[in-house]
């Protein structure tokens, strides 16, 4: 099994507000060789999509003695448990966290970029069911547990840990928010029903996601 991405699904040029779309395994990213050399972001995307593209035409053309299925997940959160020598080798995800503990966006949260996610516990069981079952044999695996958004996370850190309070912006009186236009509803659609009912992953919330990644994120010193 490979670990893909949701970037190799993800088509950019529609933007975070395509409320029309929903993004199934099906769908692949449009971009092209010509197009991902115009940024890093494009370039990161493309390498994604090539790269899954390329292992599942190998299979198809060589017919190896083996079987492929892939996972793509989006933005991953969770506990770190692995060594650290420094907090600036975190995973770009998670990062995000350590920024807000770091008082970094005490002026004002940055745009969430992209508003799904999943918990790396979560995803790392997906891998292993992919490589258990047979019937995950062949697929692509979309592995969300759905929105989320940075002031969701600042919200879930002021109440769990208010000793960082001080560190984080004010919080928005009209509750949980910081989507587009206000509400999830002005996203695309995601559909994660094969993970569920193929791998019978049932997903973590992400309070506690994130509040198992500020606990081990103190444990190293932040």
């Amino acid at each position: 099994m490979i670990t893909s991405s949701f970037a190799s699904i993800l088509n950019a040029d529609k933007g975070q507000t395509w409320p029309e779309h929903t993004y199934t395994e099906a769908d692949w990213n449009p971009i092209t060789l010509d197009e991902a050399t115009k940024t890093p972001a494009h370039g990161y995307r493309a390498s994604k999509t090539f790269a899954e593209k390329a292992a599942w035409e190998f299979l198809e053309k060589e017919k190896p003695n083996f079987t492929l299925s892939t996972a793509n997940p989006p933005i991953v959160f969770g506990p770190i448990v692995h060594y650290l020598n420094s907090l600036d080798a975190l995973n770009t995800s998670n990062a995000r966290v350590r920024d807000m503990l770091r008082g970094e966006y005490k002026n004002g949260l940055p745009d969430t970029g992209t508003y799904i996610w999943t918990d790396v516990r979560d995803l790392a069981l997906a891998h292993v069911k992919q490589i258990e079952l047979p019937e995950a044999a062949g697929k692509r695996f979309f592995i969300t547990a759905g929105y989320f958004s940075n002031e969701q996370i600042a919200d879930i850190i002021r109440k769990n840990f208010p000793e960082y309070k001080d560190k984080l912006p004010e919080p928005n009186p009209n509750g949980p928010g910081g989507f587009p236009g206000g509400s999830e509803k002005s996203l695309y659609k995601y559909d994660n029903k094969r993970t569920k009912e193929v791998l019978g992953i049932e997903f973590r919330s992400l309070e506690e996601s994130i509040t198992d990644l500020v606990k081990s994120l103190k444990a190293v010193g932040i």
